[in-house]
C-alpha cells in the first residue's frame, strides 16, 4: 500500500526537495507526495512541486475569517488527497487542535535545534546567542504545544568558534536533509510506535 504524503510549506522548500529526492531515488519506498500546500503564494516550494509533477495548492489565510476556517479548507484538501502523513517542512504556522486530533501521530515536523532547547522561531540564532557548543536538528511528532511533541530523530552539529549564525544554520540544514527523509522512511515502513513521550523504533 502506498503512503500518501502532504507537505505543508511556507518558503523555499529545501526539506521538501530532500523528501522528493529520496522518494525518487527509492530510499523511501511505497510512498508518494500527493500534495504540497502553502500559506504563501510565491513560496518557491510550490515551484519545486510543479517541477516534479506534484499537485500544489496555495491557501491564502487572509481569505478566511479565522484560523479554524482556514484549516477547515486545508483539511478538505488533505482529505481529497487521501493523506496518510503530513510533513511540516518550513511551515511557519502553529497547527490547530482539530487538525492535530484528526491526524494524531501522523504529523511530523523538522526543527533546527536539539529540542527541547530553543523552540520556536530563529532557533539557530537562539543557540548561537546562548553560546552552546553543540546544536543540531530534531524530527518530532506534532502535538498542541510549540515544538513539544515526541522526538523521532535528532542529529548533533558542533558549534565552532569561527562560526557565524549563517555558518551554523547551513551545517544544521545539511543534517535536516538527512534525518527528515530517514524519519519519513521509518514512518512509511511502520517502524515507529509512540508510547507516551517516547517514540520507539521497531526493528
Amino acid at each position: 500500500m502506498t503512503t500518501n504524503i502532504a507537505v505543508l510549506v511556507s518558503g523555499r522548500g529545501s526539506n521538501l526537495q530532500s523528501v522528493i529526492d529520496n522518494i525518487e531515488s527509492g530510499y523511501i519506498r511505497d510512498a508518494r507526495i500527493a500534495v504540497v500546500i502553502s500559506d504563501v503564494g510565491d513560496a518557491y516550494a510550490l515551484e519545486r512541486a510543479r517541477k516534479h509533477g506534484i499537485t500544489d495548492v496555495y491557501i491564502d489565510p487572509s481569505d478566511y475569517a479565522s484560523k479554524q476556517e482556514y484549516e477547515k479548507e486545508m483539511m478538505e484538501v488533505l482529505k481529497d488527497n487521501d493523506t496518510d502523513l503530513i510533513i511540516l517542512a518550513g511551515y511557519m504556522r502553529l497547527i490547530g487542535k482539530e487538525l492535530i486530533v484528526t491526524y494524531s501521530n501522523r504529523i511530523i515536523n523538522i526543527h533546527p535545534a536539539l529540542l527541547p532547547s530553543f523552540k520556536g522561531l530563529h532557533a539557530q540564532q537562539q543557540a548561537f546567542d546562548y553560546g552552546v557548543k553543540v546544536s543540531g536538528c530534531t524530527v518530532h511528532f506534532v502535538d498542541e504545544g510549540m515544538d513539544t511533541g515526541p522526538i523521532i530523530l535528532q542529529r548533533c552539529v558542533p558549534v565552532l568558534d569561527t562560526d557565524t549564525t549563517d555558518d551554523l544554520a547551513a551545517r544544521i540544514l545539511i543534517e535536516e536533509h538527512r534525518i527528515l527523509p530517514e524519519a519519513v522512511k521509518l514512518f512509511v515502513e511502520g517502524k515507529l510506535k509512540v508510547e507516551g513521550r517516547i517514540v520507539v523504533h521497531i526493528n
